[in-house]
């Protein structure tokens, strides 16, 4: 919840229930993880409709091949986005959505700096941005007056309700007004009162503890949930290149980009190339438990020798995560993207 509170913590409850204006009881408790939630759509006691707001999971989950078919499950699946998306191309409805430079807001980013975004231009007739679709969607559900002040639909408003929510907590945005972002440089949380200069340095004089110390655990190594064996013989992992974005769904839509990097590679170790006859550029099969992939071949000694490495920003039958593995960590339920055990193969060429 708003300011890093827990929904299993009560004092925590019940402080968010009073911002909100609700019972304590009306707020969930902890759920699932994503992968848990995306891996029950469409069967009992699992999610049956989902509304996505500019996420492309059918490219980004791991196992993605499992993931389309508990998408094509739901009884409903609507996308809001602003490209037709792999994920959008499955649903029922596609909405369309304001882009990032057509509405206004705050941004945090990963120093924990608070930033003003402005808008640059209105977007087309018809197109609603996120905070007019939620509002609408929570006055059809009977909590419109929770959602849309009286004077109308203003970011800074819910920007302020973040600053009610957050106050005293670890992550306290209280004394960020909207007029301080726009006259500064932005301004790092936790900011406890307007005459609060900011944390730069966010455990420069102590941590968020009681007393202020550092909680040192030990903590036992785990291997990963799949190590090589004779059937998938080399280590298998995934990452981002510069100059694509994430699923790619807006990157791989920009011509300079595209024809820099434009379709799905394996990096592997010349060595390890030759033993499996495979030379640049050359078609080649990945394969892991849970998929089959087709991308070209990069030779490179950057990498280790057993070890092959793919982009995840592609679509198609080059889709990185067809074979990634959705094993969760068991604290954190992040699934386990960047390792998994893989073998490859010399395919047809490209």
């Amino acid at each position: 919840m708003p300011g890093y509170r827990k929904l299993d913590n009560p004092e925590h409850r019940r402080f968010i229930a009073g911002v909100w204006g609700i019972a304590e009881s009306d707020l969930p408790k902890p759920g699932v993880s994503a992968y848990e939630m995306l891996d029950a759509m469409g069967t009992e006691g699992g999610v049956r409709a989902l509304l996505v707001f500019g996420s492309n999971i059918a490219v980004s989950a791991p196992n993605a091949g499992h993931i389309e078919k508990r998408l094509d499950a739901l009884d409903f699946l609507a996308v809001s986005d602003f490209f037709l998306s792999e994920t959008a191309e499955r649903a029922d409805v596609v909405l369309p959505s304001a882009q990032w430079a057509e509405e206004e807001g705050t941004m945090t980013n990963l120093e924990g700096r608070v930033i003003l975004r402005q808008r640059a231009m209105e977007p087309p007739e018809g197109v609603r941005t996120d905070l007019e679709a939620i509002s609408a969607i929570a006055a059809r559900l009977g909590y419109g007056s929770f959602f849309a002040p009286q004077h109308g639909l203003r970011a800074e408003d819910v920007f302020d309700e973040l600053r009610r929510a957050s106050a005293g907590g670890v992550a306290d945005y209280s004394g960020i007004t909207w007029d301080r972002i726009r006259h500064s440089d932005g301004v790092f949380w936790p900011c406890p009162g307007e005459d609060h200069p900011g944390t730069p340095r966010l455990f420069l004089e102590r941590f968020a503890t009681d007393n202020g110390r550092a909680r040192f655990h030990p903590v036992a190594f785990q291997p990963p949930a799949e190590q090589p064996d004779d059937d998938y013989p080399l280590y298998l992992t995934t990452g981002r290149i510069m100059a694509q974005y994430q699923s790619g769904t807006q990157t791989r839509r920009v011509a300079a980009l595209r024809d820099s990097a434009p379709d799905a590679f394996v990096q592997i170790h010349p060595s390890m190339a030759r033993t499996y006859g495979i030379a640049n550029g050359d078609s080649v099969n990945l394969t892991t438990r849970r998929g089959v992939a087709v991308m070209r071949a990069q030779l490179t000694a950057s990498i280790r020798m057993d070890t092959l490495f793919v982009p995840f920003h592609y679509a198609g039958s080059g889709r990185a995560n067809l074979l990634t593995n959705p094993a969760l960590d068991p604290i954190s339920r992040m699934p386990e993207f960047k390792v998994c055990a893989a073998r490859i193969e010399k395919g047809n060429t490209c």
